[in-house]
């Protein structure tokens, strides 16, 4: 995934290299044709994860427009190995990764400024430039939840079912590499069970803009976004836990102006 985003990040450039050495933009063509955009994010991020989102804008010139952008993803920590369910109980249970303690939801605010390099690359229907943008988060400790066999005494050989969440007094069971755990829970256990850790987050992009003069915004974005928060935070029982988190995304807008 990170060379996928590198090579286009390279290919951004050129672009951005290219248009940038075009034409002179007319005196009288410049202003602000529109006063605030709207845009549906949906961002792919280098830790396998989706961050959909809204961003709502406002055009102060030709060059610079402010936005305030609000999303929701999953941060997920890069050794997660998802695993195949028992094939018995496939059609009940859904495949899991192993020695997971927590999903970590998080929802994102910020503030932002999208800027563009020049003239020249609106004249050519691209605008070329970038954005950055910072502010609070809201992460959301879901218990990860997992289908555990428990030998039935009634009927020797066979297992009970339990849906568990770590602790200290199930580890053994909860990080059983032989066949004690048979799938992931349903995704709804533990919703009821959320914990707020609050932080902060931060990232830049090189923004292309398709139509700079149109009514509906095409844009691309690739960049770097930072997710930091006051202590580590428990993904995973068996590796070490993280507080700050880097990730590589591509972001795609549509939306509108008026």
């Amino acid at each position: 995934m990170v060379r996928i985003l590198l090579t286009c990040l390279f290919a951004a450039l050129v672009v951005a290299t290219t248009w940038s050495q075009g034409l002179t933009l007319p005196k009288e063509q410049v202003g602000v044709v529109y006063n605030r955009e709207t845009t549906f994010n949906l961002k792919l991020t280098t830790n396998r994860g989706f961050a959909p989102g809204m961003e709502f804008g406002r055009l102060r010139t030709y060059y610079k427009t402010t936005y305030f952008h609000i999303s929701l993803g999953e941060l997920k920590h890069p050794k997660e190995q998802r695993q195949s369910a028992d094939p018995i109980l496939s059609r009940s249970f859904r495949p899991f990764i192993f020695g997971k303690q927590n999903n970590f939801f998080v929802v994102r605010g910020g503030w932002g400024v999208k800027r563009y390099f020049s003239e020249k690359a609106k004249y050519k229907g691209v605008a070329v430039g970038m954005s950055y943008s910072f502010g609070p988060s809201l992460g959301l400790l879901k218990p990860y939840y997992l289908a555990i066999c428990y030998p039935d005494p009634d009927r020797p050989g066979d297992c009970r079912i339990f849906h568990e969440k770590y602790s200290e007094e199930n580890a053994s069971l909860f990080l059983d590499e032989n066949g004690r755990i048979k799938g992931a829970s349903p995704f709804t256990r533990g919703f009821g069970e959320l914990g707020v850790r609050p932080g902060a987050n931060a990232s830049i992009a090189l923004h292309l803009d398709w139509g700079a003069f149109d009514e509906f915004v095409k844009a691309f974005e690739i960049g770097a976004m930072l997710d930091v928060y006051p202590s580590k935070i428990p993904i995973l029982v068996s590796e070490e836990n993280k507080q700050i988190f880097l990730n590589f995304f591509i972001n795609l807008q549509l939306g509108k102006r008026r």
